[in-house]
């Protein structure tokens, strides 16, 4: 029911989800944060059961900022993916496994613009470009046909935008809003949603 989308170019990544929130056939909300801020650099994009999401969210994020002020410094994109899966890995070994997909967007100061693409297997691959959910049925496709490493940022949200349309377009199920953000050298930043009336203005 939802749709996580990243992009990785040359000097940032660019990372969306859809903002609803829903309980079984029930819209409960469609401004819901899927973005969480890990650290000064680095975004995760989490998907999957409510619960689950939250609370694994929180845990990555604080045991992230733990480590920062122990050691005074952050862990890169890298790093923080592999901290990621191995507690994924661990929880499926229980009977309280995380039912939660990720995308991790970050950026390196040595290694440049990062994006990880993880889910509730805990497998864990480094990637240009991925997507969870049933919209990336329809916008990896796109992303084949019109990727670029050299693409700039309004580029780069152009073929985000182009995306999110096709997933209006054929999908059945409502995703109206998208949060868009940015990570580079200088830090995360905020894009302005994609959302329908938006596309249909444009």
């Amino acid at each position: 029911m939802e749709c996580l989308i990243g992009i990785k170019f040359n000097d940032f990544v660019i990372i969306a989800a859809d903002m609803t929130a829903s309980q079984s056939i029930i819209v409960m909300k469609t401004d819901e944060n899927k973005l969480h801020k890990l650290s000064n650099k680095l975004v995760m994009a989490v998907s999957g059961e409510s619960g689950d999401t939250t609370q694994f969210a929180e845990y990555i994020a604080k045991n992230i900022q733990l480590y920062k002020m122990r050691n005074t410094y952050e862990l890169s994109p890298k790093e923080a993916a592999n901290f990621t899966r191995r507690n994924l890995a661990d929880a499926l070994r229980t009977r309280s496994a995380y039912h939660v997909n990720l995308l991790l967007a970050g950026y390196d100061s040595k290694e440049g613009p990062q994006l990880y693409y993880l889910d509730y297997l805990a497998s864990s691959v480094s990637v240009d470009y991925a997507a969870h959910g049933y919209g990336g049925y329809f916008s990896l496709s796109i992303m084949d046909r019109n990727y670029l490493k050299t693409l700039n940022k309004d580029q780069g949200y152009e073929l985000l935008k182009k995306c999110v349309q096709e997933v209006h377009k054929r999908l059945a199920i409502n995703l109206p809003n998208f949060k868009v953000q940015v990570i580079d050298k200088d830090g995360i930043h905020d894009m302005p949603n994609i959302t329908l009336a938006n596309l249909i203005q444009n």
